[in-house]
């Protein structure tokens, strides 16, 4: 639920962050970097991302009152864009370090760029490899998947992988910095032997995927329990971010889509932070 306190807060996080990293400005702005971040996760949080909307509720509740237009705030965010990575990486690094060794779950989802049977008028994209198959749905779709290592139900890494690539290549693009002696928990879509012996051999980490039925390394029935039970945490995680976004995400760019996308992870991620 949108409120005066929830807003504060954010922008509090947001800005505290950036005089950490000292980041610096340029002293003829009107509108603080800080002040950008905070619309772009209300929108993603309060306006299914319409940033237009969210850009005239920080104005007229007087949040935000020397707002820029329309243009000017797309054009900023796209400027500061690597800044809100960067944000995200830092508040996830201070997470896990506080955390030390945890119980860490990884998952994807899919986000569609469009519907199927557009397919062939997608431009921003541009690659047939980003047409995957929807299990879930039991459809296809064009778009990418999304792969979220959570820690107690806070997204702390995410990247974006084409939908045509199955989950256990986010294993290696997912930088999974995590404690010695953390478990991360997972579907069976991430069986990888090998990576499997190498994270625990070399760092510490107990990567547990659930085992499909005919996989050489079978688990106990109650360990199997134990995995279907703890999978199924992430994906009301995964609800909650999904129930954020729009039917169709409106971006002209393949980088307007990918902030878009982003922003939903990250202004979760601070929410739940915030709560």
């Amino acid at each position: 639920m949108l409120s005066e306190n929830k807003v504060i807060a954010l922008y509090c996080i947001v800005d505290d962050l950036l005089k950490a990293m000292r980041h610096r400005e340029d002293i003829r702005v009107r509108v603080k970097d800080s002040e950008i971040i905070t619309t772009a996760f209300v929108s993603a949080l309060y306006f299914h991302g319409h940033m237009d909307n969210a850009r005239m509720f920080m104005k007229i509740k007087g949040y935000v009152p020397k707002m820029l237009d329309k243009s000017r705030f797309c054009r900023r965010l796209h400027r500061i864009s690597e800044l809100l990575y960067t944000l995200f990486s830092q508040i996830g690094q201070k997470l896990k370090d506080m955390a030390g060794a945890a119980d860490y779950l990884l998952d994807s989802f899919p986000v569609p760029a469009c519907d199927n049977v557009r397919i062939f008028k997608e431009q921003r994209l541009g690659n047939e490899g980003f047409r995957g198959k929807w299990s879930a749905m039991s459809r296809w779709y064009y778009g990418v998947k999304v792969q979220v290592l959570t820690l107690e139900g806070i997204p702390v890494e995410f990247c974006f992988m084409p939908g045509s690539q199955s989950d256990v290549h986010a294993l290696t693009k997912l930088p999974l910095s995590v404690a010695p002696e953390s478990n991360i928990w997972a579907d069976g879509a991430y069986n990888d032997y090998k990576i499997e012996d190498l994270m625990l051999e070399q760092e510490g980490i107990w990567l547990l995927p659930r085992r499909r039925s005919n996989s050489k390394r079978k688990d106990a029935p109650w360990i199997d329990y134990l995995k279907l039970h703890v999978r199924k945490t992430i994906e009301t995680q995964f609800s909650c971010i999904k129930a954020k976004m729009p039917r169709s995400i409106h971006a002209v760019t393949a980088n307007g889509y990918y902030i878009k996308v982003a922003l939903f992870v990250i202004a979760y991620a601070f929410e739940k932070i915030v709560q």
